[in-house]
């Protein structure tokens, strides 16, 4: 039986309230929207193949006289707002399915970027600026999604200025700012991050050939979650972050649709 949103809203904050030991009244929370829509603007890593398809199988009235809809959809997992599973980039990293509900449903911590991301576009969070996040805003607890701020989603639907270049099949002049590795290691295997989220194509910054963020984030077995997007409306800490995927068996990523509950 499908569950009412507002049902599977309360077991989902109770599952946040379970490991933070917090007491969440939900009409104290606005909710966030962080995703994407999918559709035919939706962009993809340059290299795929293929891209969002929906083909209306049914869409108008029918011989009994009311009105019925229903369609066929086709994607690939890497693309929108969607979930990079550690199987990703590891070979014995967690499938899609085997991500564990306590690092999609998590306290959400908010580094913004958006400064050095404006002057760079290929910045690259570093250790040091991490650190420096903590001394002004007190440590980031273990089992929080870790939120990057860039900025990067005002670009969104225009894969030349997101995406730094938009020639089909060529993803060797890509250009936007992400994670940098020694900023990734310390969040994964220092704090114990339970996600790394950003708002850009990738957790590997646009230049990256060798995917290093996605390699130790994958090896913790650390999901991603790109192309986030209303990150500014998130405060730095109390928000609590919801992010499912598409339930795929056996896959390395998927369609996500997040959101975010935040203090009012």
């Amino acid at each position: 039986m499908k569950q009412p949103f507002s049902l599977v809203l309360v077991l989902a904050v109770a599952a946040v309230a379970s490991v933070t030991g917090q007491t969440i009244d939900l009409s104290r929370y606005r909710l966030v929207d962080l995703s994407h829509s999918y559709g035919p603007a939706t962009l993809y890593w340059p290299t795929a193949t293929t891209k969002f398809v929906l083909t209306r199988d049914a869409d108008g009235p029918t011989p009994g006289g009311w009105f019925y809809a229903s369609n066929t959809l086709s994607t690939p997992e890497h693309g929108g707002t969607h979930l990079d599973a550690p199987r990703h980039f590891s070979e014995k990293g967690r499938t899609t399915e085997q991500v564990p509900l306590e690092q999609l449903v998590a306290p959400a911590v908010v580094i913004d970027v958006t400064k050095e991301a404006a002057a760079n576009r290929d910045y690259r969070l570093t250790r040091e600026a991490v650190l420096a996040f903590e001394k002004a805003n007190g440590p980031i607890a273990r089992g929080s999604a870790v939120l990057l701020r860039t900025g990067w989603s005002r670009h969104w639907p225009n894969a030349k200025a997101y995406l730094g270049d938009d020639t089909p099949g060529d993803a060797s002049k890509l250009s936007f700012p992400s994670y940098g590795v020694e900023a990734a290691r310390l969040l994964v295997e220092e704090r114990g991050a339970a996600a790394l989220g950003v708002d850009t194509a990738s957790i590997d910054y646009g230049r990256s050939t060798d995917f290093q963020v996605h390699r130790a984030a994958a090896a913790r077995n650390v999901p991603g979650f790109e192309n986030l997007t209303n990150l500014d409306q998130l405060p730095v800490r109390g928000a609590v972050v919801i992010a499912l995927p598409m339930k795929i068996e056996g896959g390395s990523g998927g369609p996500l649709r997040a959101i975010a509950l935040v203090p009012r």
